[in-house]
């Protein structure tokens, strides 16, 4: 019995299995789509599927530097022993180096592109990933930058990725300048890079809050308006060193005394040329995603009643 590119689609679609083997098992089973799916299962490979719907919060943020590119990517799967295998590693590893040598636009387009390695695309690749490791994976999100000079830097083996562009002139090296601000962000988290990009309904909002602070207080509801408008701009002094990046102090107190942007200036012109902070991105692996609480006690509980 012949079949079709569309047989092939169904079958993968029916059990998250890779393109090739689909294709493979239609080929052994003369187009047979139950015999297909037989065949898959009885190799093992239609098992992906059921992982496919399982929680993955775990996993590894990387950030991969090649040829003056920059990736930063994150990739889930289920559990903390998982994000640290090797295999897992690799995989991931793999992955930023996809985005980096294809340029995919979002996560959809990455799927289509070329594994590394490989005459298969990401897409095709995934499920077979997903049966030699044993957990459900997921390709969450990248970045990926193509201009200026990027720095990455990895934190706690995957936990925290970050990704630091730089203008650098000079012909100066600024690898270590970039990896000290990624940092800097990977352990403050910095809610803007710079003032300058705070909005006027933010500022507004913190200076409601101040001066509704200082109302509430009976040592300063009574004081001018001016004098309360004066004390509310020293708060947003506060407001920037606390929440943007290049108004916070740098953290390496050890090597420098003065904000970040104080300390790209001045490493840069110990080097002999110029450098600017341009842009970053941070990646906090699961952020945002809704973890699966397990209940012990009540699943003992269950297996208990089912006994009886």
């Amino acid at each position: 019995m012949a079949f079709t590119a569309a047989d092939v689609k169904t079958l993968r679609e029916m059990t998250g299995v890779g393109m090739m083997d689909c294709k493979k098992a239609l080929t052994e089973t003369d187009g047979d789509m139950d015999k297909a799916v037989e065949y898959l299962r009885e190799k093992g490979l239609a098992k992906a599927a059921k992982k496919a719907g399982r929680i993955a919060a775990e996993g590894m943020a990387y950030v991969l530097v090649e040829n003056g590119v920059g990736a930063v990517v994150e990739v889930n799967c289920e559990t903390d022993f998982c994000a640290k295998s090797a295999a897992f590693v690799a995989f991931v590893k793999d992955i930023a180096k996809a985005v980096v040598d294809s340029d995919p636009a979002d996560v959809d387009a990455l799927l289509n592109c070329k594994y590394p390695g490989s005459s298969l695309t990401v897409a095709e690749t995934l499920p077979e990933k997903v049966m030699s490791i044993g957990e459900n994976l997921q390709i969450r999100r990248f970045v990926r930058y193509n201009d200026n000079t990027s720095v990455g830097y990895v934190h706690a083996g995957g936990k925290i990725g970050v990704m630091v562009n730089l203008a650098v002139e000079g012909g100066i090296d600024a690898t270590e300048i970039g990896k000290n601000v990624a940092m800097q962000i990977a352990a403050l988290n910095p809610r803007f890079w710079d003032k300058a990009d705070v909005s006027d309904e933010v500022l507004a909002e913190e200076k409601k809050v101040a001066l509704a602070l200082m109302d509430a207080d009976p040592k300063m509801a009574n004081k001018p308006q001016q004098v309360k408008e004066k004390i509310v701009m020293g708060k947003m002094n506060k407001f920037y060193e606390e929440n943007c990046l290049l108004q916070q102090e740098f953290v390496r107190g050890d090597i420098f005394t003065g904000t970040v942007e104080q300390y790209i200036a001045d490493a840069a012109k110990k080097l002999g040329g110029s450098v600017k902070f341009v842009k970053a991105v941070r990646f906090m692996t699961g952020e945002g995603i809704e973890k699966k609480q397990e209940d012990f006690a009540a699943e003992v509980a269950a297996q208990m009643n089912m006994g009886k």
